[in-house]
C-alpha cells in the first residue's frame, strides 16, 4: 500500500469557532494547535499546511488550574542588557487574555517554517463577538 501525500490544491481549509469559556488553558491550546496543523484530518501531511482556520472567542474566561494564576510567570527579554520582564499569568489574563492563549498555542506548535503560517490562521478574541461571520465558521466543541 502506498503512503498518501496531500498536494496543495487538494487541501481544504475550513473555518471553525471554539468557545473558550471555562476551558483550561493547556488543554485548549493543545487542541487548537492540533486543529491548526490539521492532525484531525485523515489527509494530514506533516510538511504541508493542511489545517483549519480557528477562531477562539471568550478568551477572557479561560480557567487557570491550581496556583498558576499567581505563581506561573511569563518572561520576555526587551533586547537590552539585563532587561528581562515578567508578568504573572493572572495579570496577563486580566490585561491581554488573547495574547496569553496565542503564546500558549505558539509554544505548542513545531518550531519550523510552517509555524508562522499556522499562527496566521489563529484568531483570538476576548469577548463573544468576532468579525469573521462572512466565512461561515462552524462551531466546534472541544473536550475539557
Amino acid at each position: 500500500m502506498k503512503t498518501f501525500y496531500a498536494k496543495k490544491p487538494e487541501v481544504n481549509h475550513d473555518w471553525i469557532v471554539v468557545d473558550a469559556k471555562d476551558m483550561p488553558l493547556g488543554r485548549l491550546a493543545s487542541q487548537v494547535a492540533a486543529r491548526l496543523r490539521g492532525k484531525h484530518k485523515p489527509t494530514f501531511t506533516p510538511n504541508l499546511d493542511c489545517g483549519d482556520f480557528v477562531i477562539v472567542v471568550n478568551a477572557d474566561k479561560i480557567v487557570l488550574t491550581g496556583k498558576k494564576h499567581d505563581d506561573k510567570l511569563f518572561h520576555w527579554h526587551t533586547g537590552y542588557t539585563g532587561h528581562i520582564k515578567s508578568l504573572t499569568y493572572g495579570q496577563l489574563l486580566e490585561n491581554t487574555p488573547d495574547k496569553m492563549l496565542w503564546i500558549a498555542v505558539k509554544r505548542m506548535l513545531p518550531r519550523n517554517k510552517l509555524r508562522k503560517r499556522y499562527l496566521g490562521k489563529l484568531k483570538v478574541y476576548g469577548g463573544a463577538e468576532h468579525p469573521h461571520t462572512a466565512q461561515q465558521p462552524k462551531a466546534v466543541k472541544l473536550t475539557k
